[in-house]
């Protein structure tokens, strides 16, 4: 997998501003190729900021059935006065070089989407299923295989389409973790805004960071840890220690079996570490791990038991 980071945290083409000079480019011959949505706004205008995104996610999803185009109306009047636009929001589609539907004011993302699909088979093309989604199932199939250059590289196929998609923000630096690339990880990350980087969908990421920044240490204190907890069998710090040192390694299997023996002698050791510790070791495993799923089946049988 070939990553370059300068274009994964980048949209793709299918939004852009545009303005008098740009208009016959960006709408009127574009739309002979692609239906071409226009949004007329203004930056003071209140609806206008709540349609706007709405309006980009549905061209997203749509995946290049059509493009989307943006206006400001104050920077272009001519053009507005041209559409004989009277008030904003006002969007208009252009098919073929001409406006064929439009409408004003802000409407749900359900009668947005009905309209997109509207244009889209006015142009003489199909919604069926969803490039996006067929790509999304193509990289859970590869991931679920291990195939984590295929995965990765499409994720990344999939942010440059759509650099606000945290599902493929997740799964892409999930394959990094996965392939080991923890500095390329950690560079890809910095160049996230916190919204994405600390969103849920990131957990599992986050978790595996957390382990394996701190394998360095765990290789070289593994040896003396083992020693230890073989020396002193009974010693749950030291079984603790060296659960921990043996999962930022990736040895999770093994470091699963020591903190499930803490509990099954101490259910409550150390204000509930060992628990603790499992649940971050299946965060960064992922829950379809089998190594999640297997320690998660123990971890029921020993808590309801």
């Amino acid at each position: 997998m070939d990553i370059d980071l300068s274009n994964v945290a980048k949209g793709g083409d299918l939004i852009k501003d545009s303005d008098t000079n740009g208009f016959m480019a960006d709408v009127i011959e574009a739309s002979m190729e692609t239906p071409v949505i226009v949004d007329f706004w203004a930056p003071w205008c209140g609806p206008c900021k709540t349609l706007g995104p709405a309006l980009e996610r549905v061209v997203n999803a749509a995946a290049g059935a059509v493009k989307m185009v943006k206006i400001d109306i104050d920077q272009n009047p001519e053009i507005a006065q041209q559409m004989r636009v009277q008030s904003i929001p006002a969007v208009f589609a252009f098919v073929g070089g001409r406006p064929v539907d439009g409408f004003a004011g802000a409407v749900p993302e359900s009668q947005i989407k009905s309209f997109v699909d509207r244009i889209v088979r006015q142009a003489g093309g199909q919604q069926g299923e969803n490039p996006v989604e067929q790509a999304f199932e193509q990289a859970e199939e590869a991931a679920e295989q291990g195939d984590f250059e295929t995965a990765g590289a499409i994720y990344q196929q999939l942010i440059q389409h759509d650099a606000t998609n945290i599902k493929a923000i997740a799964g892409f630096a999930n394959a990094l973790v996965k392939l080991n690339r923890l500095d390329m990880l950690k560079q890809f990350l910095e160049q996230l805004p916190p919204e994405q980087r600390d969103a849920n969908e990131m957990a599992s990421v986050n978790a595996a960071l957390e382990l394996a920044e701190k394998a360095d240490e765990a290789n070289r204190e593994l040896a003396s840890l083992e020693e230890k907890a073989a020396l002193h069998p009974n010693d749950m710090q030291a079984r603790y220690d060296l659960a921990v040192a043996l999962a930022a390694v990736g040895r999770a299997e093994e470091a699963i079996d020591l903190l499930l023996t803490i509990m099954e002698t101490n259910r409550n050791w150390n204000e509930d570490a060992a628990r603790l510790q499992l649940l971050k070791i299946f965060e960064a495993q992922g829950p379809t791990d089998s190594v999640t799923v297997a320690g998660r089946r123990r971890l029921s049988s020993l808590l309801f038991s």
